[in-house]
C-alpha cells in the first residue's frame, strides 16, 4: 500500500513498511511468536529496529527458529558459534540471554499455563489504544512496561528493561501506538 500515510518511523523502506502494515501493533498471542519477538527486542537494544528486521531471517536460522525448548538446552559451543556469525548481532551477553530467557520462558509457561496468559495480564487482556498525533508524543516506557520489566527480571529474564518491554508491547499489539494520521490506526479503519 505505497500511497498510504503511515507512522513516520517506517520511512520509505519497503521492508519497514511491510513490517509496519502487516505485523507491528497486531495482537500476538502465540507463545512461539512472543518468545521470538522478546528475543529480537533484546537484540535491538541500542540499535534501530530496521537493523534487526534485515537480519531476522539470519537470527531465525542461528537460533533454531526461536524454539525455546531447544534453546533452553543450548551448549556453550552453540553460543560461541553464534558469536562468530557475521549475519546477526554478535553481542555475547545478548546471545547468552537467549538461553537464559528460554529457560525462564518455560518456567512462566509452567506456572501460568502459557506465556501469553502471563504477559497479556499486564494490560488486562485488552490492547491499550493510544491517540498520539506524532512520533514525538510516543513514550519510551510506561508504568506498565516498568512493572513488566520488574516481573520478567524477577522470573529470571535478561535484556528486558522498561524500554525494551514497551517496544515489545507496541510490536505485539498490547498497546496500539499507530499515530492518528496513520492508516493503521483503528479510527482510520473503515472495513
Amino acid at each position: 500500500m505505497p500511497d498510504q500515510i503511515r507512522c513516520a518511523w517506517c520511512s520509505n523502506d519497503a521492508l519497514y513498511q511491510d513490517y509496519h502494515d502487516l505485523e507491528w501493533g497486531k495482537e500476538m498471542h502465540d507463545d512461539h511468536a512472543l518468545f521470538e519477538l522478546l528475543s529480537l527486542e533484546g537484540f535491538q537494544s541500542g540499535l534501530s529496529w530496521i537493523t534487526i528486521l534485515r537480519k531476522r531471517i539470519h537470527f531465525r536460522t542461528q537460533f533454531e527458529n526461536f524454539d525455546y525448548t531447544k534453546l533452553a538446552h543450548w551448549t556453550e559451543e552453540k553460543q560461541n558459534e553464534a558469536t562468530l556469525n557475521p549475519n546477526i548481532i554478535r553481542n555475547r551477553l545478548k546471545i547468552q540471554s537467549v538461553k537464559t530467557n528460554a529457560i525462564a520462558f518455560m518456567k512462566i509457561q509452567e506456572k501460568f499455563g502459557s506465556f501469553d496468559r502471563y504477559i497479556w495480564e499486564f494490560v488486562d487482556f485488552n490492547p491499550i489504544l493510544n491517540h498520539f498525533h506524532s512520533l514525538k508524543d510516543l513514550p519510551v516506557s510506561t508504568e506498565i512496561s516498568e512493572n513488566m520489566s520488574k516481573s520478567l527480571k524477577k522470573h529470571g529474564f535478561r535484556f528486558v528493561g522498561p524500554t525494551i518491554c514497551y517496544s515489545f508491547m507496541q510490536a505485539s499489539g498490547m498497546t496500539i501506538d499507530h499515530t492518528l494520521d496513520c492508516f493503521c490506526h483503528p479510527k482510520n479503519n473503515h472495513e
